[in-house]
């Protein structure tokens, strides 16, 4: 991780975004900006929590060891999402880990700027605990998801989900490169049944899986094979 003199975008960052204009000169003498590299860590899980992360560019997965030391992906974080916010609280560690899936740009505020910010602003605090609440709702579906769905139904989940955040491309691709890897954690499966369920998606001409882009040709077959697990549980 390189530190960088990239200037935050006041309209994309979630801190800046969101705090009262006079408090933009402290956030510009305290943040601190790096640059990380496609793969490597932003920190890791059980590391000790020294601030908050505000994401400027790039794209970064959230994600925890899971059964065996398999790999559960959280979520993705892209630009104006914030990161590392799960070890605040009474034990100050990172229960996840974050790492980069392409070149990406942050932005570091030490905890105890962090929580001055708190306390000056209101609206930000506010619009913090949505946040949370958000990611709590989200959080405890993937779970029932896990414990519930099939492994079909979460694959199939896990494509419509990637297309509803990333969009797609000129071409009609989700917009993010994915390895088959970090499909299968996002999922909560293996390799191997993922490569298993994909070779039936493509087979049957429900998605396309090229190189690390997929293109979802039935949209309403994964709906629809997302909705059967729903309506059994």
């Amino acid at each position: 991780m390189k530190e960088c003199n990239n200037a935050c975008d006041l309209n994309r960052c979630y801190l800046c975004s969101r705090i009262i204009a006079d408090w933009l000169p402290a956030v510009a003498q305290q943040k601190k900006n790096f640059q990380i590299k496609k793969g490597e860590q932003l920190f890791s899980e059980g590391d000790v929590v020294n601030g908050i992360f505000f994401v400027y560019s790039g794209t970064i997965k959230v994600h925890k060891k899971w059964d065996n030391e398999k790999e559960l992906i959280i979520r993705f974080a892209r630009s104006g999402d914030v990161i590392g916010h799960l070890g605040l609280g009474k034990n100050p560690v990172y229960p996840v880990s974050a790492t980069a899936l392409e070149e990406a740009t942050v932005c570091f505020i030490d905890l105890q700027f962090f929580r001055s910010s708190l306390r000056v602003n209101p609206d930000f605090t506010y619009e913090l605990m949505h946040f949370f609440a958000a990611e709590l709702q989200e959080s405890h579906k993937r779970m029932r998801n896990l414990a519930h769905m099939s492994v079909k139904g979460r694959i199939a989940n896990a494509i419509l989900s990637l297309q509803t955040q990333f969009g797609t491309d000129t071409s009609g691709a989700i917009d993010i490169d994915i390895s088959r890897q970090d499909v299968a954690s996002y999922s909560g499966t293996t390799y191997e049944t993922l490569f298993k369920i994909f070779t039936e998606f493509t087979k049957g001409g429900k998605i396309l899986a090229q190189g690390k882009r997929i293109t979802i040709l039935d949209t309403p077959f994964l709906q629809q094979t997302v909705a059967a697990d729903n309506q059994k549980n």
